[in-house]
């Protein structure tokens, strides 16, 4: 009888050993609540057809998606075994000991070869420069613009505008057009404004829009390398910039003092303004005839070049990374590996996601697919990104608090603002 039992318990805890082990291989990735995490789900479909292991995609409404993603790595939990982090999260999450160094699988890999550049440095590399990467290019994206092609192509406010600027209406070839153009279709007596634009604070879309337009002018947020913000944060051409973002303000709709990507699209779609700035990951919407009634009169083009000719558009969107304490770490190697095959990637974009793989943004068969994907491709050339140090959290609520009563109730001046936040940002960065 003991002998039974034993065997009894012996085969039970073999069964539990194995039953253990099968789950182990199973993946749980981490991301924000949206529509791309749900093309994600049935793109990792695929992979578990192909292998058996189960992949499940888990979200978190946008809000909560930073502090609940650093709530469990600073616990050192192991509930996700891949997270697809912001780019801005590389300096604390990799100084912080939470991603898996992913350089030697980089080079193993060719993955600087598969990825266009500019999402490999700021999805995945930190130190800037340095070659080490922590991340996979997964969601591709960046600031861009629709506008309203039909108001565009009007004859009389084609005539109208020639009149006025000198030039003729159509996408702008510079910043400077954009802002004239923006001035030209705001109406408030006939209910029509000129521009919905970023301004709400609650995390970085503010950001966003400022420091695009900071980058077009020639300017940047300061020396990575070095951390200095003096004379690079205040420059001249960073006060312009910034006096570029104020007026291009006065031509929003009334009382738009925190709007972000929801407002934006719903003052596009209820034909209140001629240009919308927005991620394009939320321009699908507005190519859907059943949520914007203009789809068929909507364009989209990338954001232009400033002043002196500098082409930037600020970046969005994330890349994937194994957290390191995963108990998963092989089995998460080998779903990268999978989704960095150039068939995989295709499949992404045609769910939906927006790809940085460079064979598939070139093709013909991805810039033809939706009316803006042209755009979309061209600002994957350009994007550049905010700090991505472990202090950016702060340093991007100063920016929000320092900026926004400049931009929305002009109070103070550019440079005023400029150099309060580059007092901040030097205390933040330990420069003084």
């Amino acid at each position: 009888m003991k002998t039974k039992l034993t065997g009894l318990l012996a085969g039970t805890a073999m069964f539990a050993l194995s039953a253990t082990s099968a789950m182990a291989e199973d993946l749980v990735i981490f991301w924000a609540e949206w529509d791309p995490a749900n093309y994600l789900q049935e793109l990792v479909n695929d992979y578990t057809e192909e292998t058996g292991v189960s992949v499940t995609v888990e979200t978190t409404p946008w809000p909560d998606f930073q502090t609940k993603t650093f709530a469990e790595l600073n616990a050192r939990g192991d509930a996700y075994d891949m997270v697809v982090g912001d780019s801005q999260w590389l300096g604390a999450a990799s100084t912080g000991g939470h991603y898996v160094d992913l350089t030697e699988w980089y080079a193993q890999h060719g993955v600087k070869d598969i990825m266009t550049p500019a999402t490999v440095t700021y999805y995945a590399e930190y130190p800037k420069g340095s070659g080490t990467y922590w991340s996979v290019p997964l969601e591709g994206d960046a600031n861009g613009w629709a506008y309203r092609k039909d108001w565009f192509e009007d004859p009389a406010e084609m005539a109208a505008f020639k009149e006025k600027y000198g030039y003729d209406l159509g996408v702008p070839k510079d910043f400077n057009q954009l802002i004239d153009i923006a001035e030209f279709f705001h109406r408030p007596d006939d209910n029509r404004y000129g521009v919905a634009l970023y301004t709400q604070t609650a995390y970085d879309a503010m950001a966003m829009g400022v420091e695009q337009t900071i980058f077009t002018w020639g300017g940047d947020l300061g020396d990575y390398a070095t951390n200095q913000v003096d004379g690079i944060l205040n420059s001249p051409q960073n006060v312009e910039a910034l006096e570029a973002y104020r007026k291009l303000y006065t031509f929003t709709p009334p009382n738009w003092t925190q709007a972000f990507f929801l407002e934006n699209n719903q003052a596009f779609t209820e034909g209140l303004v001629a240009l919308n700035m927005n991620y394009f990951a939320f321009f699908p919407a507005l190519a859907n005839s059943a949520i914007n009634p203009h789809a068929a009169n909507t364009g989209y083009f990338a954001n232009p070049p400033g002043p002196n000719g500098d082409h930037h558009a600020a970046l969005g969107g994330q890349g994937v990374s194994i957290i390191e304490y995963s108990r998963n770490k092989d089995e998460a190697f080998k779903f990268l590996e999978w989704f960095i095959r150039d068939d995989v990637q295709k499949k992404w974009a045609e769910l939906g996601g927006y790809t940085a793989h460079a064979g598939t943004l070139s093709s013909p068969e991805f810039l033809n697919a939706t009316p803006y994907n042209k755009a979309f491709a061209e600002s994957m050339e350009i994007v550049k990104d905010f700090w991505a140090n472990p202090q950016f959290a702060d340093m991007l609520f100063q920016m929000n608090d320092r900026l926004h009563p400049y931009i929305t109730t002009g109070e103070g001046s550019a440079k005023e603002s400029l150099d309060a936040l580059a007092e901040d940002w030097n205390k933040t960065l330990g420069n003084n």
